[in-house]
């Protein structure tokens, strides 16, 4: 006899709702989508707020580069160590000192702080809709 309240009725159902979720948590699901619009998006404004400086062209700015591995478990943004500004400098090696005036001049840490927590939300919501709507 089976216990009160426990039934088989539905079994099938929740179980394939489960596995939908479970996929989306794999790579190329919901999670990975959504370090794919995250890198994007902080990309997008790291860039933006980005010091030009006058004499060196925009190198800097220019040289921020966005990677996600390949099935969307991380990603990261960096400054490209190949690229070389209008006068031959490399900003992969005065970017850091422009970033570590602070302020203003620090990007990262203004993207993460300014724009990080928005990005973060928008992540979540993603994922729990990728898992709810599995």
């Amino acid at each position: 006899m089976a216990e009160p309240g426990i039934s088989l009725e539905g079994l099938q159902e929740a179980l394939e709702q489960n596995a939908r979720r479970i996929a989306a948590l794999k790579p190329g699901g919901a999670r990975a989508k959504a370090v794919q619009y995250g890198i994007t998006a902080l990309h997008r404004y790291a860039v933006s707020i980005t010091h030009v400086w006058k004499y060196k062209g925009g190198g800097l700015r220019a040289s921020h580069r966005m990677e996600v591995s390949e099935g969307g478990e991380h990603g990261r943004i960096y400054i490209d160590p190949t690229a070389v500004n209008p006068r031959g400098q490399r900003p992969a090696e005065y970017g850091p000192y422009e970033h570590a005036r602070g302020g203003s001049h620090a990007f990262y840490d203004r993207t993460l702080s300014e724009h990080g927590p928005q990005v973060t939300a928008e992540m979540q919501r993603m994922i729990t809709e990728g898992i709810l709507d599995a």
